[in-house]
């Protein structure tokens, strides 16, 4: 179970040193890496003064916390955050990230407030634009930095073909956030053309694109287009003046009982909405970000802008993937040391079966730790990392098992065969009928050892080599026993070498049985290795089939409005994007998505563990005929 979140008061994530450099705050980068939990981040965004802070404070279930100030100069600087438990879906973190006001004379650079825009976007998977008085052409155009996404976020890292930037612009929604647009002390009616509309209504009005191809049409709709291209689920709430003039500059200071009733019922549907409807932020594909992934892409995107480049998605998601996949292997390691480590407590296991089925568990839960982590593997090379760093423990743990069987084989050999040691350096076998006295003395050395239980897998070996090392001193007796006839000597000789090379062959088999058992259970942890792999391509394809229905119904929608407002180009372009879609979910929906993934594992399997994999590719063919 992941800690609870201590929390009390917002930090600041990203400072905005005089607004011209970007830095981050390291205590704030280090909280975000100690939440393993996904996160629903919701950022929101406006002209400064506007009152955002206060809606983050009731998100964060507050009164105070993120500076709301009583005067004109603006008091967030850069981007704060307030970690707290999600009210409504359990295990996961609800991440609040409040932005300076844009539009802030005292910084003295626009270009500023675009990096702050484009930031929130990139890590927020809620945006909430605020803005006060009516969502008219003045208050679009004051969201003119939506309209720089493009030249200041990429989502590929390849350039795009100019013919391609309608389909580049699709690609932002399937990842940016989604979209919901407060209206601060709204007067007006929601009607239009004397019919009541909803607020929803009301923003897809403010919304709706002009027909025509001259400049202010374009300039008109430029705005708007990015808001469909780039946001989903857009989503509006109006509130009215929260207090009586002369009570704003304190509204944080007043008791809520002070506060206008519509305004504070209208701000719990706003965090209703968001609590319920505030999706988790997820990577392309549907891979859900946790609080330290969300802290390491927050270090790679201002660290493209403080060096002067442009945020690439896909470059950090890939920067990410070797991140997460390097300690992916790193936790599941530790994961197989410790439960091996309360395992090896018990060592020596009675039988080489004993030690692997003891194994078979560790790895399992080893290679589950990963599976949870780990994500874009695509060439497989992680988990074949991880096979290997697995095999070495393997062969550790083995040796482990092997060293502690022998070392207390070698006591019960000492401590059982004191009597006979004392013996033969009294000589008290020295004497006629003494070799027969030897045998029986030995007999029940080996008698009582083999009685002797958890001595493990090096008993046999051990006792034949305490054996091996008497046969020249029993050689000895045996010649100098005048009991024994000649003939007697000659046929005990050959009894002798018959047991050492019987003793032998039994090592040998001893051996080569612990080897074939050591074997199959490899094949059989690759076997559930890829068993598990299939498991997890299966969750990720069910992922993108949701995603990409969502985009379908939201382009199905959008070419619906276009074609009801007479814009069939547009409205044909939506059409390409669908029948888009539909191939990728075709493409995913096929088995042979899944059997590339498994055969890809058994390629690399095959190079990076030759000795124990050199028939990978056969067993992942035979095992895929099973189980499709």
């Amino acid at each position: 179970m992941a800690p609870e979140i201590a929390m009390p008061l917002p930090v600041c994530l990203i400072e905005n040193q005089e607004g011209k450099d970007l830095v981050i705050n390291k205590d704030a980068a280090q909280i975000l890496s100690d939440i393993t939990q996904p996160v629903v981040v919701v950022a929101i965004v406006g002209k400064y003064r506007t009152g955002k802070s206060y809606l983050m404070n009731k998100l964060a279930g507050k009164r105070n916390g993120f500076a709301l100030g009583s005067t004109v100069q603006s008091k967030t600087k850069g981007i704060w955050m307030w970690c707290v438990p999600h009210p409504s879906k359990p295990g996961h973190t609800l991440v609040l990230l409040d932005t300076e006001g844009l539009g802030d004379v005292e910084k003295g650079d626009s270009r500023n407030d675009a990096w702050i825009f484009s930031l929130a976007v990139l890590l927020s998977s809620t945006l909430v634009y605020n803005s006060v008085g009516t969502i008219d052409q003045d208050s679009v155009e004051k969201l003119h930095y939506v309209t720089e996404l493009t030249e200041r976020i990429k989502v590929k890292s390849s350039p795009k073909d100019k013919d391609e930037d309608e389909d580049d612009s699709a690609e932002f929604k399937r990842i940016f956030p989604s979209f919901i647009w407060c209206v601060r002390d709204f007067t007006l009616e929601l009607e239009l053309d004397g019919k009541r509309i909803t607020e929803d209504e009301y923003l897809q009005n403010a919304l709706k694109l002009k027909r025509g191809l001259g400049k202010n049409v374009m300039d008109y709709n430029l705005p708007r287009e990015c808001v469909h291209h780039f946001f989903h689920s857009h989503k509006c709430f109006v509130f009215e003046t929260p207090a009586r003039s002369a009570d704003l500059h304190r509204v944080e200071e007043l008791p809520e009982s002070q506060l206008c009733e519509g305004f504070v019922r209208q701000a719990e549907r706003f965090c209703d909405y968001v609590y319920v409807n505030g999706q988790p932020k997820t990577h392309a594909g549907g891979h859900p970000v946790t609080g330290r992934m969300l802290g390491n892409l927050t270090v790679m995107y201002v660290d493209s802008i403080r060096s002067g480049s442009v945020p690439c998605i896909e470059n950090a998601v890939l920067a990410l993937a070797q991140i997460e996949n390097t300690a992916a292997i790193h936790e599941a390691l530790s994961k197989y040391e410790d439960l091996m480590g309360q395992v090896a407590k018990s060592f020596p296991t009675e039988s080489q079966e004993q030690f692997l089925n003891l194994q078979k568990e560790c790895e399992k839960e080893a290679v589950r730790v990963f599976m949870d982590r780990s994500f874009k593997d695509e060439k497989r090379e992680y988990q074949a990392q991880l096979m290997r760093d697995l095999l070495q423990k393997f062969g550790e743990f083995s040796r482990y098992n092997e060293e502690a069987s022998a070392r207390k084989c070698g006591a019960l050999i000492q401590e059982l065969s004191a009597t006979l040691e004392r013996r033969l350096t009294h000589g008290d076998f020295c004497k006629p009928g003494g070799h027969k006295h030897l045998l029986e003395e030995k007999q029940k050395l080996v008698d009582a050892y083999n009685r002797t239980p958890g001595k493990g897998i090096k008993a046999l070996e051990v006792l034949q080599g305490f054996l091996m090392e008497k046969k020249k001193m029993e050689a000895a007796i045996l010649q100098a026993d005048q009991s024994l006839s000649k003939r007697e000597k000659q046929v005990e000789e050959s009894r002798i070498q018959r047991e050492a090379a019987q003793q032998k062959m039994e090592i040998e088999e001893e051996k080569n049985i612990c080897l074939e058992q050591t074997r199959k259970e490899q094949m059989r942890g690759f076997e559930q290795q890829m068993l598990m792999l299939k498991e997890k391509l299966e969750q990720d394809r069910l992922k993108m089939l949701k995603e990409n229905e969502r985009l379908m119904e939201e382009r199905m929608k959008e070419k619906q409005d276009l074609l009801r407002d007479g814009l069939t180009n547009k409205a044909a372009m939506r059409e390409q994007q669908i029948q888009e879609l539909k191939k990728q979910n075709d493409e995913t929906s096929s088995n042979s998505w899944i059997t590339k993934g498994i055969c890809l594992l058994a390629d690399v399997a095959s190079l990076v563990l030759p000795g124990v994999y050199g028939k990978a590719a056969v067993f992942a063919s035979n095992l895929l005929k099973r189980i499709f």
